[in-house]
């Protein structure tokens, strides 16, 4: 019969609390005779079990910096797809079509399976969301808005979504800001946004799950939409100062005065 190594088993169990997102990139572990405790195991048997964090790249040990979570369940699927990003813009599309169906599942999902505290903590990030917008504070609205999001994705309790999830968002997180900043210098569109959220979290906290994932594809639809006007404005600012920038507004250039 196999016998099973403590250390494999504080692997795995702090494995799994980064996979449920308890520990998330950037996260610093306690120090070490403090996690041993906490755990109920000996020092020798924690580095080990620490060591194989190590070892898959989940943690890293930093001199004097203590034990930090890293970045690698996002950055292995958030780099390369950055990249090709930057290089075809049109991948921008399929990405919110993708985000489209993810954040409506989180949100059925979440309506389903959510408990108490999952609750607690969207409602937590909702008041939060719902206070900058009061403030009109746009840096909080679009930190904020993210992790509302992304509290529901949580609460689906679907590791896949939640992972998935903060790696789209860091993916797009250029492109969201713009569209953040183009909704908030349009009053009546910024309002929508507030009240989609609203509608989301409503939806939600009464369990309609198929209704909370209608309202939240109206509202990434909603996203969608306003992210192609936001990148048609810039082409056209752009292509504004480019004339500005050859002359090609000077008189001269069209044969005038003479």
């Amino acid at each position: 019969m196999d016998i099973i190594k403590l250390s494999d088993t504080i692997a795995s169990d702090l494995e799994r609390r980064i996979l449920e997102g308890s520990l998330r990139a950037g996260d610093r572990l306690p120090p070490e005779r403090e996690l041993a405790e906490q755990l109920g195991v000996s020092r020798p048997s924690l580095r080990e079990g620490l060591q194989k964090l190590v070892s898959k790249g989940l943690i890293r040990t930093r001199q004097g910096g203590g034990t930090v979570v890293t970045d690698r369940l996002q950055a292995s699927f958030v780099d390369p797809w950055r990249d090709m990003l930057s290089g075809h813009p049109t991948l921008q599309h399929d990405l919110l079509e993708f985000r489209h169906m993810l954040e409506s599942q989180a949100a059925l999902l979440a309506s389903e399976r959510a408990n108490d505290f999952d609750l607690k903590r969207i409602g937590v990030a909702f008041d939060a969301l719902e206070l900058a917008y009061e403030q009109d504070d746009l840096q909080a609205c679009i930190k904020n808005d993210v992790e509302f999001h992304q509290a529901i994705a949580e609460a689906s309790h679907n590791v896949l979504i939640a992972h998935l999830s903060a790696s789209l968002h860091r993916l797009i997180q250029d492109h969201v800001e713009k569209n953040l900043h183009y909704l908030h210098a349009h009053p009546e569109k910024w309002q929508q946004l507030r009240e989609q959220h609203r509608d989301i979290w409503e939806k939600m906290r009464a369990r309609s799950s198929q209704a909370a994932a209608l309202a939240a594809r109206q509202h990434i639809a909603f996203v969608q939409k306003n992210m192609s006007e936001t990148a048609l404005e810039e082409l056209r600012l752009e292509s504004a100062k480019r004339r500005i920038q050859t002359g090609s507004l000077s008189p001269s250039d069209h044969g005038a005065g003479s």
